[in-house]
């Protein structure tokens, strides 16, 4: 019999605990997802690095439809089937077709847009150089765009271009205008101007003095300026009014800042589209009205030539009579 001052031994049981193997497939997605961004960022850095072109031909790869693609197309499918059949070409309209080799001519060469950046800079540094004409640096905008450098001439409540309703121009626009004329004259591109305005309308609605006439006096009152700055007259292409139709992006129609005049210096294909209307193509000879053996360059150019047609061969009718 064991003494009561003895004590039971104190027995530990430790639990053996057993680390399982959970797997290894975390890591195979880990590796995926850092090889998919490493590869974005090869992406973005060879982008960064590529030519305006070549950004625009790799956008054009991967806005083609696939079906186009599978079809060697370069648009618009026609068919929903992938093996075509039927007419000549079923993967493109014809319009489509037309309008793919109209943004081909339109589109800019490298010597054009570095002459377009050597103009815009030319004009920044002359801008700062005037302590006068420092100030407006700020209403001074360009942009690229379809038709060509685009530079646009901003109104400001607390430094206005023309007076209040008017086309009398402020000293520093005319001082302005003045000082680009001779830069425009450096290029051999033509001009378009446009003048725009906000949507404020005159209390006689658009029956009377409206913001049509508005933006065209102010439009033509730039072409003076430009003019009396030694402007040549033959660059001169196309002045419009546009009154509040095209409102800036981002913008109420009536926000002070569309109050705007719009100088382009146009690429030579969009000025030729604007002297012949009636081609897509700028390329193509222009017929010789009258003569039967021409031909036309286009569908708009035969409805024309068979309107003449019609209107020399229908008999003379009397003048109407005065209202």
């Amino acid at each position: 019999m064991s003494s009561p001052n003895q004590r039971r031994p104190i027995i530990i049981r430790r639990k053996k605990v057993v680390h399982r193997h959970h797997g290894g497939s975390w890591k195979i997605a880990l590796a995926d997802f850092m090889t998919a961004l490493m590869a974005l960022f090869l992406v973005m850095w060879i982008l960064s690095s590529a030519s305006r072109e070549t950004r625009e031909g790799v956008a054009d790869y991967f806005s083609m439809p696939l079906l186009a693609a599978m079809t060697n197309g370069d648009s618009v499918a026609m068919s929903p089937q992938v093996i075509p059949g039927g007419g000549p070409d079923v993967t493109s309209q014809q319009g489509e077709r037309m309008r793919i080799d109209l943004k081909r001519q339109t589109r800019p060469s490298e010597q054009q847009r570095r002459a377009f950046r050597d103009l815009q800079q030319r004009i920044e540094l002359a801008i700062q150089q005037d302590p006068s004409l420092r100030g407006l640096r700020d209403q001074l905008r360009f942009d690229m765009t379809q038709e060509g450098l685009r530079i646009q001439l901003l109104d400001d409540e607390q430094r206005p271009m023309f007076a209040l309703g008017s086309d009398r121009v402020a000293p520093y626009l005319r001082n302005l205008l003045r000082t680009m004329a001779p830069l425009l004259n450096d290029l051999p591109n033509d001009l378009s101007i446009s003048g725009h305005t906000d949507s404020l309308a005159y209390l006689n609605g658009r029956g009377g003095y409206s913001n049509w006439e508005l933006s065209s006096d102010r439009a033509n009152a730039s072409r003076r300026e430009l003019l009396d700055g030694g402007l040549e007259g033959d660059k001169l292409l196309r002045v419009a009014g546009l009154a509040d139709q095209v409102v800036m992006p981002g913008t109420d129609a009536d926000d002070p800042i569309n109050r705007r005049i719009e100088l382009v210096v146009l690429f030579p294909s969009v000025a030729e589209l604007i002297r012949h209307p009636g081609t897509l193509d700028p390329r193509a000879p222009r017929p010789a009205r009258g003569s039967g053996e021409a031909q036309l360059a286009g569908p708009l150019e035969d409805i024309e030539a068979r309107f003449h047609t019609a209107l020399a061969n229908s008999p003379a009718s009397p003048p109407d009579e005065p209202h």
